[in-house]
Order: C-alpha cells, then sequence, then structure tokens
C-alpha cells in the first residue's frame, strides 16, 4: 500500500535540513509538487576529480551536472548538494547546476604537460545522462574531446539515453576507448518507477543493454544498490536478464545510509511502502551495525551479519552460473598523445 499523499514522480518528499546551515526557513504549506526543475549555469575551474577513496577502483572521475533529476531516495550524491547552500531533498533533484565549460576545461586537463592518461569515469557523482543532457549535451560533447584526444572514458549511467551517442560511441570502442555501465537495481517495473522515478524503464535500460553489446561495445551493470526487503530478492533474475542480453560484467553494492541521505530515504521508504517501510530499515540496520549508514572503506561496500552474507552468497551463485567464463576489457591508453586528432571529429 502506497500512501495517498505521497509526491509521485519525486523520491524526496520535501526539503530536509543542510547540516551546514545555523539557520533553515522553509514555508509549511509550501506544495512542492508544483516546484518546477530550474537549470543554472556554473563555472568551475576544473572538471576532472582524482579519486582518492581506498575502495573505488577508478583514478579519475568528472560530473558535467550537480545534483540529478532522477529522484533516487538513496543516492549518495544528495549530501554534496549541501556545499552549494542547498538541501540534499527535493532541491537536489529541482535545482541544478550545469557546467557548459566541461569540455573546453576537459581539453586544457588533457593538455597539461607530463599528464599520463587514465581512464576517467563519467560520472562519479551524478548521473550524465540525467533528463538535462537531452537539452544541454553536455555528456555528448566530452565524449567527443575524448575521441579527439583518443582518451579512455568509462561512463556510468541509468538511462537509456546513452544510445543517442551511438555515433562517438562506436568509434570510441573501435580503439578500446570507451565501456558503458548501466545501473539497474530492479527489473521489477512497479518497483522501478518508485525507487528511480526518473530514470528509463528496465525494459529500456535491458534493450540498450543488448544494443550497446551488439554494437561490440563493452557493457558493465552495477545491480545497485541492494535494499534488503525491496529488491533483495532480484538479484539471480537480474544478472540471467543481463546476461542474456550480452553484460559482460556486473558489480552492486549494499545500501547506505550516510548524512542527509538518510531522512531523506526514510521520508520515501515510510511514505512509498509504509506496510513494510520498518522491516526495511531494520534489515539495514542489521547490515551496519545497527546504523543506517556506513563510511567505513572497505565495510561500506560489503556489510556486516547474516542478510550481507546471504546477498553475497547470492551473487556469488550468480556469476557462476551466468557469468563464468565472461571478461570485461581493460581500456587502452596507448594512443593518448596530449594532441588533437583533427580527423576524429564527428561534429563542430
Amino acid at each position: 500500500m502506497q500512501n495517498e499523499n505521497i509526491i509521485k514522480g519525486q523520491g524526496a518528499q520535501r526539503n530536509v535540513i543542510n547540516r551546514f546551515d545555523k539557520y533553515t526557513f522553509e514555508p509549511e504549506d509550501e506544495d512542492f509538487e508544483t516546484v518546477k526543475t530550474s537549470f543554472t549555469e556554473v563555472f568551475p575551474k576544473t572538471i576532472v576529480n582524482q579519486v582518492k577513496s581506498e575502495d573505488l577502483p577508478m583514478e579519475y572521475s568528472m560530473n558535467p551536472y550537480q545534483g540529478c533529476e532522477h529522484g533516487c531516495s538513496y543516492c549518495f550524491a544528495r549530501p554534496t548538494h549541501e556545499y552549494w547552500g542547498y538541501s540534499a531533498g527535493i532541491d537536489f533533484e529541482r535545482k541544478i547546476m550545469v557546467k557548459k565549460n566541461a569540455p573546453e576545461l576537459l581539453e586544457k586537463f588533457f593538455q597539461k604537460r607530463g599528464y599520463k592518461a587514465a581512464p576517467i569515469l563519467l560520472s562519479g557523482n551524478t548521473d550524465c545522462y540525467q533528463p538535462a543532457e537531452r537539452q544541454f549535451e553536455i555528456t555528448r560533447k566530452i565524449l567527443q574531446v575524448c575521441l579527439d584526444y583518443r582518451h579512455p572514458v568509462n561512463i556510468l549511467t541509468k538511462n537509456a539515453l546513452v544510445l543517442r551517442d551511438m555515433d562517438l560511441l562506436k568509434p570510441l570502442a573501435e580503439q578500446n576507448l570507451v565501456s558503458v555501465s548501466l545501473s539497474i537495481p530492479t527489473i521489477n517495473e512497479e518497483l522501478r518507477r518508485k525507487m528511480e522515478p526518473r530514470t528509463s524503464s528496465a525494459k529500456n535500460k535491458l534493450k540498450a543493454v543488448e544494443i550497446l553489446s551488439e554494437n561490440k561495445i563493452p557493457v558493465n551493470v552495477m545491480v545497485a544498490p541492494i535494499i534488503p526487503g525491496l529488491n533483495s530478492d532480484e538479484p539471480l533474475s537480474i544478472l540471467k536478464a543481463i546476461s542474456e542480453a550480452g553484460a559482460q560484467s556486473f558489480g552492486y553494492t549494499l545500501v547506505r545510509l550516510n548524512d542527509t541521505v538518510e531522512p531523506v530515504f526514510v521520508q520515501w521508504i515510510e511514505s512509498s511502502f509504509p506496510d513494510r517501510a520498518q522491516k526495511v530499515l531494520n534489515l539495514i540496520r542489521s547490515m551496519r551495525g545497527g546504523k543506517l549508514g556506513e563510511k567505513r572503506y572497505f565495510t561500506r561496500q560489503k556489510g556486516d551479519g547474516n542478510i550481507a552474507e546471504m546477498i553475497h552468497n547470492t551473487f556469488k551463485i550468480g556469476r557462476k552460473k551466468f557469468f563464468e567464463g565472461k571478461q570485461f576489457p581493460k581500456l587502452s591508453t596507448s594512443g593518448f598523445t596530449g594532441a588533437k586528432d583533427q580527423q576524429l571529429r564527428l561534429f563542430d
């Protein structure tokens, strides 16, 4: 049963207090259903971030957008919106900052003296193919720069909009310069509409895996996050479906609700699934030492306890049954010279 007062198509149900603000004012009668998404251009001085987390495999990441329209209540990036003076709640989904100068900044980064190429993750924080990308096409321009410079890029997204850029992905893949990771936490469409309300449908994501694979673009799938009591019964079904669609590998994480992600998720689960909200929250606590969040490196990915162990064992079975013998390719850095190849430019 779902609460009739829930804001449909929305992860956060209201704004939550910014942990950096001493004073917060929010009208009690504010109608968030009528709040339109706004886009603000910002002007960062750099676009490539060096990833220093000990338990993450990538060396660099870049994010053309801050904030995300997809509306996933559990998104770990929500607290980053607070550094800009916004809330991790509805503001994160409705106040989107756009970095139009990202392609130019990336080109300057490639031209830095002494830079040695390493795959860059696009994006490591908010989704580079969120709905705003249809309008601004920043991700597309970034891919063109990567092609111009023969630089490897790993794409992570929840959106089948990635297929729009097939004309760039194919020549990148021909030089072993690109891979795509699609996030598919559920193939239950009813659950998908609640978990990630403005992403592509489960059917369209699976179709995207198939089309990318047919075009020889390496595809990984992130089955993430696993939320016990919601999608924890799906791993084997998902792994079977993505393997048949052509995915070469997969990854997964257990849900963790750090900082202001916690109140956003609690509001969402209580509104969307009032009949099992407390059960889900207690199951998460059982994996996180009695808490809903976890920040310790390595442990934050794995969790603790019987529920976490059952989930890990399920994925081990799925890996052996559906992915044995499959191997994800390592991207090439050998073609990067720090100079643009004008012959590879597909558009001006």
